[in-house]
């Protein structure tokens, strides 16, 4: 990915990508010129929102012009469209962009494509060369950790079992330093009796994998990622449209991997764990089943009460596992309910925290850097509805209301001494293209969580 950000001093001629608006336009065609004008109108650009407009020069392409909203507000993500519509070639953001980093951003993650599957080699791209002042090594950290999270996630199933899941971990973290190791199968039964229940059911051993990276007197941020690499919802089976997109029920995984390169590839100065559970939840002989009570690592008897909310039962484990070392920041992600899609949407991922000052800067954060974030109270009431009659905990809230919040409360009985934790409901997936944000897999709140810890611990 990093072919697709040229940096300022190569020597090559590149075309410039001016922004207009319905009001800058007439100035722009006449410092073009009048032939270069008269094509313009002759083509019906008309500087609208989201119109682009190839002006050919005599030797080549003259510029291109691109429609922005009145005013240019954080909208730079809108210029992830032109690698999507413009010929193969050179570009260089030329004048009316008001956040160029933001729109150097979302042209590098406009480009990404998935291609793994196909047969047919990719077409040549359309390539930025960047304006001095920018950092080039952190876009191209973040274009690659959003492609690494999105590679993930698009790959199907059969290629991405828990073990496959695992090798990923390796490739991504190792030649970086990180020491990575997992514990597999029968060997969870006794200190994480919720992975192993949840992934005995299938063919490829659960596993919970553990990465670790950086100084031990250093600050202590966790990550724990949903690693459920196929979801078939268990004996209370999903119907086939609700089946369909499970492949990605490891975004969560994804996300915090991809996070974790970030955090490294900045050399931040903290002591980085990560866990990842990584499970089938799938249909068989030794599959858990409803009414089920299991132990969990942190003593919590947990009552059955529905076998696809599985996501939350393997995320207990681990969180319970870095609890106990009481880290200064704990986070988990997890594509771990439907009710925060139907809450907010496929774009806007709600998180929690008890934490009203972190809570309140990571949302600022996010929407500075258009990844978007909405927070989601963790409502003590709601705790009722996990009331079991013969265990400690049930795994789902009786009811059907306020599903996302009463999964987060769920969580938060296995976090007792982290200093801070916050716990992120993603979708991790696009259901339709948008600029920057092709459709498929997505990375979301990474960049928003890697400048909070970069904020909070960095040096």
């Amino acid at each position: 990915m990093s072919d697709l950000l040229l940096p300022s001093d190569a020597e090559i001629a590149a075309v410039p990508v001016h922004a207009v608006t319905p009001d800058t336009l007439p100035a722009r065609l006449e410092a073009l010129g009048a032939a270069a004008a008269a094509f313009v109108r002759a083509s019906g650009f008309e500087a609208k929102f989201g119109q682009h407009c190839v002006v050919p020069g005599t030797e080549g392409l003259l510029a291109v012009l691109f429609g922005m909203p009145e005013p240019n507000e954080p909208q730079g993500l809108l210029v992830g469209k032109l690698p999507t519509v413009l010929p193969a070639g050179v570009y260089a953001l030329g004048d009316g962009i008001a956040d160029a980093g933001l729109a150097a951003l979302a042209w590098g993650l406009g480009a990404y494509k998935f291609s793994r599957y196909k047969t047919s080699p990719a077409g040549e791209a359309a390539v930025l060369k960047l304006g001095a002042g920018l950092d080039r090594a952190g876009l191209v950290r973040t274009v690659e950790a959003v492609a690494l999270a999105r590679d993930l996630v698009n790959t199907p199933a059969n290629d991405l079992g828990p073990a496959d899941l695992a090798a990923a971990v390796r490739a991504a973290l190792e030649p970086d330093g990180a020491e990575v190791s997992e514990i597999a199968g029968a060997d969870l039964s006794a200190g994480f009796p919720l992975i192993h229940a949840v992934g005995q059911g299938s063919d490829r051993a659960p596993r919970l994998i553990e990465a670790t990276w950086g100084q031990a007197d250093h600050p202590k941020v966790t990550l724990v990622g949903k690693g459920v690499v196929f979801d078939t919802g268990g004996l209370d089976i999903k119907s086939d449209t609700g089946m369909l997109l499970m492949k990605k029920d490891m975004g969560g995984a994804a996300n915090v991997l991809a996070l974790s390169k970030l955090i490294i590839g900045a050399r931040l100065p903290v002591r980085l764990r990560v866990l990842i559970p990584a499970v089938e939840n799938a249909i068989s002989g030794r599959a858990f089943r409803p009414s089920d009570i299991y132990p969990s690592r942190k003593g919590i008897t947990v009552e059955i009460g529905n076998t696809d909310a599985e996501g939350r039962l393997v995320l207990a484990d681990a969180l319970a596992f870095a609890d106990e070392e009481a880290p200064d920041l704990l986070i988990d992600m997890a594509t771990l309910t439907g009710a925060a899609r139907v809450a907010l949407g496929p774009e806007l991922p709600p998180f929690y925290s008890r934490d009203d000052a972190l809570a309140a800067r990571l949302q600022s954060i996010a929407l500075d850097l258009a990844d978007p974030l909405w927070r989601l109270p963790l409502w003590k009431p709601y705790e009722a509805m996990l009331d079991s009659k013969v265990a400690d905990t049930n795994n789902a809230a009786s009811g059907g209301f306020a599903g996302s919040i009463t999964a987060a409360l769920f969580l938060s009985k296995f976090v007792e001494k982290a200093k801070a934790w916050v716990h992120l409901d993603i979708y991790a997936w696009n259901p339709s293209a948008k600029p920057g944000r092709p459709e498929g897999g997505e990375a979301q709140g990474i960049r928003a969580l890697f400048e909070l810890i970069r904020e909070r611990f960095g040096a």
